[in-house]
């Protein structure tokens, strides 16, 4: 069974920074290319970030480039995505998934950047 599991989420005030996690099981994770995505309440689910399979190629989204950075331990069939220089437009829940053939959803992480 596929799951994926995000953690490492928080409350953090502009200009913090977090580590998210992302372990994944069910599946060859070291053969798929993954990605973190995130979405706002009332939003649709937008693409942050992703890595290939090798871990040797990553792509960010515009607004979060220079500031995110993707990474994958495939012994540990684990995702990570070190964010800095949070911003308040940063805020939504956070996930992880492979970046095509979409698998189930985990339940994501909450990243609140506030004062």
């Amino acid at each position: 069974q596929v799951r994926l599991v995000e953690s490492g989420g928080g409350l953090v005030q502009p200009g913090g920074s977090l580590r998210l996690s992302c372990a994944a099981s069910g599946f060859s994770f070291t053969y798929y290319a993954m990605a973190w995505y995130r979405q706002v309440s009332g939003k649709e689910r937008e693409l942050v970030a992703g890595i290939n399979s090798s871990g040797s190629t990553t792509d960010y989204a515009d607004t979060v480039k220079g500031r995110f950075t993707i990474s994958r331990d495939n012994t540990k069939n684990t995702l990570y995505l070190q964010m800095n220089s949070l911003k308040p437009e940063d805020t939504a829940v956070y996930y992880c998934n492979r970046r095509h053939s979409i698998v189930n959803w985990g339940q994501g992480t909450q990243v609140t950047v506030s004062s």
